[in-house]
C-alpha cells in the first residue's frame, strides 16, 4: 500500500480533496494535514484517510507524522510562506521523496525530486482551448507534451469527405472521431465530415503540421507525407546537364510548395566546378551533404526519407527507371522531371482509373495544382461508362476548395495519344507496386495510369499506393 501525504489549505485544496476522495484507490493510504476548517467542510473520508489539523510549517508538529515512509507528498496551500515552509520541513525529513507543489507565485525551486505545478500556466493553457482556431492538447494523459491533440475539421478543409483509410498517416494516427457528441472508432471506410472532431496522436512537431493542414484549405503539400523535399545527386552517373536540370526543379518546387527544407544529398562526389556549385547552394533552407562511403542510392534512400521527414522526392526519368523499386519502397510522392523547364508547366492532368486509388489523392492533387498554379484536367476515359462517380467526385472536391477543373470525356478515344505532343503537363499517377515489374502486361490495361511510361518525357508525379 502506497502512503501519500497531502498538505492542504484553501479553496483550491478543498476542490482537490473532493476530487481525490471521489477517485481514491483502496490501495493507497492518505494522510491529510490541514489548518482551516473550511478546507474540509462538508466532506466525508473513507477509512484509508487519516486527518490531522495543525500548522504544517511547525517542525515540532510535523515530526509526529513524518516518521512514515511516504511514496509522495502533495502540497496545495493558499500562501507562499506556507508552501515554502511546508516544502522545507518535508525535505528535512526525507531528501528524496517525490513532492508535487502547487505554485501560484512563481517559485524558484531547483530540486530533481520536486515537481512544481504552475497553476497560472495551467489556467492560461486551459483558457486557450476555447480560443477559435487553436489546437487543443491533452493535459493530463501521456507525456502532456502535445502528443495528443483534438482538432475540429472545418468545412473547407482538405480532409473533408475523405475516407480515413485514404489519408497518409506517417508518425501520427487518427485515434478517434467525434460526430454530434458521439464517439466513432476509426476504420478505413469511415468518411470525415465537416465539423467532425479528430483525436490524433503522434510526435508533437508532426501534430502541429497536421493541425495546420487540417485547418487550412490548400497549400499544405508535401504534408501529410512529410515536411521536406529530397533530391539525390549521383555525380558518377549524372552529367552536369542532368544535375543542373534536377537542381533547378528541386529548388523551384521548394520555393513554390510548402516545404520547410530542401535536402540535397550528393553521392560519388567528384572535385569539380559542379560540386562547388552544389555546395554554394547551402543556406538555412537548403541542406547539402556529401556521402563518401555509400555508392548506391538504395543504400541510403529509404533511411534518408524516413529520418529527414521527407514528403517529396525529386528525380529525373533515368534515375526513376533505374531505381524504381527503391523509390516505391520509400512510400513517398516522387516528382519525375520532364524535358522542358519546370516554369512552363501549365496543366495538371489526371486519368480516370481505379476509383478508390484516385480518390485517395484527389485533395493532394488539388493542393499541388493550387500551389504550382496549374489548371486541373480530368480525362474521363471510360469506354464502358462505368465510372461516372469518379468525375463527379473531382467536381465536388473542386467546388469545396473553390478551384476550377475541366472534365474531358473522351469516350473510347485514348487521351494519352492526344497528350503525347504536349509538354506543358504534370501527370498525377497512383504509384503501384506493379510498376516495378514487367511493363508487358501493362500495355493491355484499361487503366491509363498503368501505361504511364508512354508519357515518359513529361513531368509526372507518382503518389504512393499500397497494393
Amino acid at each position: 500500500m502506497k502512503k501519500v501525504l497531502i498538505i492542504a489549505d484553501g479553496i483550491l485544496a478543498k476542490h482537490f480533496l473532493e476530487r481525490v476522495v471521489s477517485v481514491a484507490s483502496d490501495n493507497n493510504e492518505y494522510t491529510i494535514v490541514y489548518y482551516k476548517k473550511k478546507t474540509l467542510s462538508g466532506m466525508a473520508f473513507p477509512e484509508n484517510f487519516k486527518i490531522y489539523s495543525f500548522d504544517p510549517t511547525s517542525l515540532e508538529k510535523m515530526t509526529a507524522i513524518m516518521n512514515r515512509d511516504y511514496y509522495q507528498v502533495m502540497i496545495a496551500v493558499g500562501k507562499k510562506i506556507d508552501a515554502l515552509g511546508s516544502y522545507k520541513i518535508v525535505r528535512q525529513f526525507d531528501k528524496k521523496v517525490l513532492i508535487y507543489l502547487v505554485d501560484k507565485w512563481g517559485l524558484d525551486i531547483e530540486d530533481k525530486y520536486t515537481r512544481v505545478i504552475n497553476s497560472r500556466k495551467i489556467v492560461a493553457f486551459r483558457l486557450t482551448d476555447f480560443v477559435p482556431n487553436t489546437p487543443i492538447f491533452a493535459q493530463n494523459i501521456g507525456l502532456a507534451t502535445g502528443e495528443v491533440m483534438d482538432i475540429q475539421v472545418p468545412v473547407g478543409s482538405s480532409y473533408v469527405y475523405r475516407h480515413i483509410g485514404n489519408i497518409e498517416q506517417k508518425k501520427w494516427h487518427i485515434a478517434a472521431l467525434y460526430r454530434n457528441n458521439t464517439l466513432l472508432l476509426p476504420k478505413p471506410s469511415l468518411m470525415i465530415q465537416p465539423n467532425d472532431n479528430l483525436l490524433i496522436v503522434g510526435a508533437p512537431d508532426v501534430l502541429q503540421d497536421v493541425y495546420k493542414s487540417i485547418k487550412k484549405e490548400l497549400g499544405q503539400f508535401p504534408h501529410p507525407f512529410g515536411s521536406n523535399i529530397y533530391c539525390l545527386i549521383d555525380m558518377k552517373n549524372m552529367n552536369d546537364e542532368r544535375i543542373e536540370a534536377l537542381l533547378a526543379n528541386a529548388r523551384l518546387l521548394h520555393e513554390k510548395l510548402n516545404s520547410k527544407k530542401l535536402y540535397i544529398k550528393v553521392i560519388n562526389p567528384t572535385y569539380s566546378p559542379m560540386f562547388n556549385n552544389i555546395k554554394n547552394l547551402a543556406s538555412n533552407e537548403i541542406d547539402i551533404t556529401a556521402d563518401y562511403y555509400n555508392f548506391s542510392p538504395e543504400n541510403i534512400y529509404i533511411d534518408d526519407v524516413s529520418r529527414l521527414n521527407i514528403g517529396l522526392c525529386v528525380v529525373d526519368k533515368s534515375f526513376f527507371k533505374t531505381n524504381i523499386k527503391t523509390l516505391f519502397k520509400s512510400q513517398t510522392p516522387i516528382f519525375k522531371t520532364g524535358s522542358i523547364k519546370p516554369e512552363k508547366i501549365k496543366r495538371g492532368v489526371v486519368f480516370s482509373g481505379n476509383t478508390d486509388d484516385i480518390e485517395k489523392h484527389s485533395s493532394v492533387i488539388f493542393d499541388i495544382s493550387s500551389q504550382l498554379e496549374l489548371n486541373v484536367q480530368f480525362y474521363d476515359f471510360d469506354p464502358e461508362n462505368e465510372r461516372q462517380e469518379l468525375a463527379e467526385h473531382f467536381e465536388n472536391i473542386a467546388k469545396i476548395y473553390g478551384e476550377q477543373i475541366e472534365i474531358i470525356k473522351n469516350g473510347d478515344k485514348n487521351p494519352i495519344f492526344e497528350l503525347k505532343n504536349d509538354d506543358d503537363i504534370l501527370q498525377f499517377i497512383p504509384f503501384y507496386e506493379s510498376f516495378t515489374k514487367s511493363k508487358i502486361a501493362s500495355i493491355f490495361s484499361e487503366d491509363l495510369n498503368h501505361i504511364y511510361f508512354i508519357l515518359n518525357d513529361k513531368y509526372q508525379l507518382f503518389l504512393p499506393i499500397l497494393e
